[in-house]
């Protein structure tokens, strides 16, 4: 389901100018419509950038543009003029709207904080707010370490001034 004439023309002024090289060399710029129309169809099936239909534009093209005014702003501000534009004609549900539909599956025996054999952790400060968070959280506690596992090295406790050491002392027997 592509654009309609009306939700095209409310759109594409939020749409910029195309940067013309000097030398006006290089491919000529694909219709800004049907690149949307690409986008729009990505996103409403969740299909990956490699199945989208010939109709539109190459994949390369429609991510690249995607990428472009996602990084400028211009794709929020035309998502927000359908989301008005739907709005108004009553063709959008808001009691059933969802604020994120993403998931994570759960591997059999519950959480685990350790990574398969050969996996490389993700680098940088979110995976460590994650691991903090979860070791900070009263019901998921992080697997003990095997310098947790091993036991304290005993020492005797300092005998204190002007008290005799009994571990130093050997029982005496009382003679009668």
């Amino acid at each position: 389901m592509d654009l309609t004439d009306k939700q095209w023309e409310i759109v594409k002024r939020e749409i910029p100018k195309h940067k013309v090289r000097k030398d006006h060399k290089g491919r000529p710029w694909q219709n800004d419509r049907a690149v949307l129309n690409g986008i729009l169809w990505i996103l409403r099936t969740g299909a990956p950038w490699k199945d989208l239909p010939e109709r539109y534009p190459s994949r390369a093209t429609c991510h690249r543009r995607f990428q472009e005014w996602s990084r400028d702003g211009t794709f929020k501000k035309i998502w927000r003029q359908l989301i008005h534009l739907l709005d108004d004609q009553g063709r959008l549900d808001w009691s059933e709207a969802f604020i994120d539909g993403s998931f994570a599956s759960a591997k059999k025996g519950g959480l685990a904080l350790v990574l398969p054999r050969g996996e490389k952790a993700q680098n940088g400060w979110p995976s460590l707010m994650v691991v903090d968070f979860l070791s900070q959280s009263r019901f998921i506690r992080p697997r003990p370490t095997k310098r947790s596992l091993q036991k304290p090295p005993s020492s005797p406790s300092p005998s204190r001034k002007g008290q005799k050491n009994l571990l130093a002392t050997k029982p005496t027997q009382a003679s009668h």
